[in-house]
């Protein structure tokens, strides 16, 4: 985690001996990358990510330390290498496993080393004390100034500084040495998707040892360490954490060279800045205004800081479906989010340029999408600095450990770099969730999972917090309860998860259409969740998943969706570019158009969705079969034996069945299904009491599900169940509503709610025969019902659950 490392009390001194200061320019060389992007040639020692790496905290003084550094592997209990040149050049602050870095292999343990000088205008020592600042090192770093250890740090997606003035020897060049050590995947580190070695796969090369940029500035002795901004509406709430005590800070908010809005309190304390005539920052309209923050010593400036920041507020709200909703600005707005995992073939965690990291971004503006999901990863400051810029809203993961439970001993740690995560980022405009979790990777125990949603709520309310993204899949415990999300994924999908009374529901994964491209692929070749023969076929599937994803929105409630993603990755094949972002794979013109229809769309207004017709009124329905001695309209099958009220059918579970020769219900809208049943066997099998055939599989179930040996009312996949098996020979009365309105299905048993479950999405318009006794699936029929059936009922109607208590007491 971030810590200003003054460690007087912890001075190390390894022995000394300065060497002339590390030349090492002539002698790197950058590896060669199986693939390059249009920024690789364009970097150089003299250039390596050379801009301001701290937006939110400016200062005007301060020197970029990226470049050569001399570089070694490290061996267990080397001492220090103080005044000794290394070996090897490396590029920073590109990771050594990367091209770019020009070491372009894994080290567990590594050193780096350089020298500096620190300008005399800086007048460190005369009031100014030299800071040290790292954006990141992967994962545990020592830093040595002179020989002498000014910082220790452990996390590898987090910064930290370190106050080295004391460390320093006269005016001439200092020696800066830092230990580094990254096992990756061989402990319970997190990693995200890093790996040793890839796995072709989801998992890929990872990134070692320094890889964000490292810099020193002067700062007073009494200088400002932090701004902590939260915005609303018509205000910036502001803290200004500073060392020094007694000391008053004035914050000023400018609009261009305009004055919009002051503060002035105490150091540490929360100021209020009101903002005259405020400008919201939107995805369509991202103002940002600028911030001057200074600090004052009995109204003596000691130092001066600039920053910016957005108004805009995150929340939800019903619309005028029913539905909880996201809301930006106190407005619902769809997140429609591309997944971006921030991997570069040349830099492997490190872009290898502004441009290029900004770059990413325009495509995601460009191809109309209003949202990012930084997908298990934590970026530079300026990812988020370009992410506020163009207006994008971002769904901030937590990298994940790997993918079994985080062992106990790393559990502090995880925890720990996850509230630090949400400390370093929680001024960004840009971010409105926080994602603790991942399709179960890491995860321990549900209880635990809720627990800390709950404690990243406590730290960070003004946004939301999304508990376990993939809360259905893989290594998943289940639904924990908490947090703000519930988040479903669904490959090639969409999910279609309904939100509840306090939770907003999401597609936190969808898509993964895949095309192959020549000479533009790591392995040379690669694989997608569905891989496509050509661009025009890519196209058209996405779009057409889009056009899912906009149905499920306006049936379902889902806020957000996340298409899988903007490039390719390693061995995934399923990003709208290339892993080296040379090639465009689809038509981007008829991605941006159905994007932008799904954000004006997904209202939450309910004007997409019909309503369904009154029906037929009375409970008799549009279909009665006593089965008295008579089949009526049904095709005979089956023999007639006593039944509940008088006589019923009995069926053999292996070929007989009743079929009604029409589809009676109309699918596409509100039904009921009820019947007396009474099982001969209660095993693994399942067994169908009334269905409807559809082209593959039977429009509904209402079943006894043999995988649960419970009662069911069923979608293909989806069901409804009752909380208890049945017994053999004793008579049942089942109902099975389908509720396009609450986009749900019900089941009842003995006139009882026995189980209910979300199937929000529309059904298709009938094609095939009502049937009692069998179902239909994979083309085939199927699960034919072993007992026997009584009384049967058909309604074109959602039938009220005192009317089901009525039918059930009536004994029909």
């Amino acid at each position: 985690m971030r810590r200003h490392a003054l460690l007087a009390a912890l001075l190390i001194t390894a022995s000394l001996g300065l060497a002339a200061p590390a030349s090492a320019a002539p002698t790197w060389h950058p590896g060669i990358p199986p693939l390059a992007t249009p920024w690789t040639s364009k970097v150089g020692p003299t250039n390596a990510l050379p801009e301001y790496p701290r937006p939110q905290l400016t200062r005007d003084k301060w020197q970029n330390l990226n470049g050569v550094w001399e570089f070694a592997k490290a061996d267990v209990g080397q001492a220090v290498p103080a005044g000794q040149s290394l070996g090897e050049r490396v590029l920073v602050p590109y990771p050594i496993e990367s091209a770019l870095s020009g070491i372009q292999r894994h080290e567990d343990r590594m050193w780096y080393r350089r020298t500096f000088t620190v300008p005399a205008n800086w007048k460190v020592g005369q009031g100014n004390r030299l800071r040290l600042n790292f954006g990141a090192v992967d994962y545990d770093a020592k830093v040595y100034v002179n020989g002498t250890q000014v910082a220790t740090h452990r996390g590898g997606y987090d910064g930290f500084d370190a106050d080295v003035t004391d460390a320093l020897i006269g005016t001439g060049p200092q020696e800066l040495i830092v230990w580094a050590e990254d096992l990756t995947d061989a402990t319970g580190q997190p990693i995200g998707k890093q790996r040793r070695t890839g796995d072709r796969g989801i998992f890929y090369q990872g990134s070692s040892g320094i890889w964000r940029t490292v810099w020193m500035e002067p700062v007073p002795t009494a200088n400002i360490t932090e701004l902590v901004s939260t915005p609303s509406l018509s205000a910036l709430r502001l803290k200004v954490n500073a060392t020094g005590s007694g000391l008053t800070v004035k914050a000023v908010a400018r609009d261009g060279s305009r004055v919009v809005g002051t503060a002035t309190g105490a150091a540490g304390s929360e100021l209020t800045l009101p903002i005259t005539k405020p400008k919201l920052w939107t995805p369509d309209n991202p103002f940002l205004y600028d911030l001057t923050v200074t600090l004052l010593d009995n109204g003596r400036t000691v130092d001066t800081v600039g920053s910016y920041f957005g108004l805009r507020t995150v929340g939800t709200a019903k619309g005028a479906d029913g539905k909880l909703r996201i809301t930006v600005n106190g407005k619902i707005l769809f997140n429609m989010a591309n997944l971006d995992q921030g991997f570069w073939p040349d830099g492997l965690h490190t872009a290898p340029t502004d441009a290029a990291l900004k770059w990413d971004l325009q495509q995601d503006k460009a191809m109309g999408f209003n949202a990012v999901r930084k997908h298990i990863k934590v970026e530079p400051d300026r990812w988020y600095y370009w992410a506020d810029k163009l207006g994008l809203l971002v769904w901030q993961d937590m990298p994940s450990s790997n993918t079994g439970p985080i062992p106990p001993e790393w559990r502090d740690q995880f925890e720990a770099e996850l509230h630090e995560m949400v400390r370093e980022h929680s001024s960004w405009t840009s971010i409105v969730a926080w994602v603790p979790f991942n399709e179960g990777w890491g995860e321990w125990d549900r209880a635990a999972t809720g627990r800390i949603a709950d404690s990243v709520k406590a730290q960070d309310p003004s946004r939301l917090v999304n508990a376990h993204s993939g809360v259905n899949c893989c290594n998943s415990k289940g639904d924990s309860g908490r947090g703000d999300v519930i988040d479903f994924h669904q490959y090639l999908g969409p999910a279609s998860p309904a939100p509840s009374e306090t939770r907003v529901s999401i597609d936190g994964e969808h898509g993964g259409y895949g095309l192959k491209t020549s000479n533009h692929m790591w392995f040379g070749d690669g694989q997608a969740y569905e891989m496509e023969p050509d661009s025009a076929t890519l196209t058209a599937k996405y779009v057409g998943n889009q056009e899912e994803v906009l149905t499920s929105a306006q049936y379902c409630g889902i806020s957000a969706a996340i298409y899988t993603q903007l490039s390719d990755v390693e061995g995934e094949l399923n990003g709208f570019f290339t892993y080296d972002r040379q090639v465009t794979k689809m038509d981007l013109r008829k991605v941006k158009a159905i994007n932008q229809k799904i954000i004006r769309s997904a209202d939450g207004s309910g004007a997409s969705v019909p309503q369904p017709p009154a029906g037929t009124p009375g409970l008799t329905g549009i279909a009665f079969w006593p089965l008295d001695g008579s089949y009526g309209s049904l095709t005979p099958a089956g023999s007639f034996v006593d039944g509940h009220n008088g006589q019923g059918v009995a069926l053999n579970g292996s070929s007989e069945f009743l079929d009604a020769g029409a589809p009676l219900l109309n699918t596409a809208s509100d039904y009921s299904a009820a019947a007396w049943v009474r099982l001969d066997k209660a095993d693994g099998a399942f067994q169908t009491v009334i269905s409807q055939d559809g082209p593959q599989n039977s429009d509904f179930f209402l079943q006894y599900s043999g995988a649960d040996q419970r009662f069911a009312m069923s979608f293909a996949g989806v069901r409804a169940l009752a909380s208890f098996k049945p017994t053999v020979g004793q008579w049942y009365h089942l109902v099975g509503v389908r509720d396009t309105v609450k986009g749900e299905l019900r089941l009842y048993v003995d006139g009882t709610l026995a189980g209910s479950v979300s199937a929000c999405l529309p059904q298709a318009a009938p094609t095939g025969n009502t049937v009692i006794g069998r179902g239909k699936y994979g083309g085939n029929p199927v699960d034919y019902l072993d007992g026997t059936v009584d009384q049967v009922h058909l309604y074109d109607r959602a039938l009220s659950a005192a009317e089901i208590t009525s039918l059930y007491e009536s004994g029909n």
